[in-house]
């Protein structure tokens, strides 16, 4: 009897070396996507939260432009609320898309474009977006390893046993990855 229980003590000591190096392993690559969506979005708010300044300059030279205005407002509240990856990047796109949008109609203002004011936003803007994309690619790669890990045998049997399911990425919508033309 001492010998059965000794060894299914052996046993279980044994599975305890195995599985909770993994465990850990795993809760550290989630706590790591965790930062690393959790730096995007400190970016993409930065970003977010440059556009009414941005936007009170262009307004001073573009009144009638209102619906470019609301549009930015309604992209930025959708940042705001984001609560995971999918609607981060859904509002990210929005935004870019408006922030398009804006640089249309500052097309239209020459004198605008000479303005030091919005020359400080702009060059603070293009900044975030390097951010972003920075960002948004180490968020990918941390991705990447938490999904081999899940993913890949032994692992992904204890993933599957502690709940740990994949990751999505930070993807840029369709639209985006268009190449827009130039036209002289």
């Amino acid at each position: 009897m001492k010998k059965v229980i000794a060894v299914i003590l052996a046993i279980v000591v044994v599975l305890g070396a195995l599985i909770v190096p993994k465990y850990n392993k795993l809760v550290k690559l989630d706590n790591e996507v965790d930062a690393s969506f959790a730096q995007v979005q400190v970016v993409v708010k930065r970003r977010a939260d440059l556009i009414p300044n941005l936007v009170e300059t262009v307004k001073g030279y573009a009144t009638h432009e209102e619906e470019t205005f609301q549009n930015i407002t309604e992209a930025r509240a959708g940042i705001s609320s984001a609560n995971n990856i999918d609607e981060l990047s859904k509002a990210n796109d929005e935004l870019t898309s408006a922030i398009s949008r804006l640089n249309f109609v500052v097309e239209n203002y020459p004198e605008l474009k000479a303005n030091q004011n919005f020359l400080d936003l702009q060059a603070q803007l293009e900044g975030s977006e390097n951010r972003i994309s920075t960002e948004r690619g180490r968020y990918n790669e941390t991705v990447k390893e938490y999904n081999q890990a899940v993913r890949s045998f032994p692992m992904n049997m204890f993933a599957g046993i502690f709940g740990f399911d994949k990751k999505d990425y930070f993807e840029i919508s369709e639209q985006d990855q268009e190449v827009p033309g130039v036209n002289f």
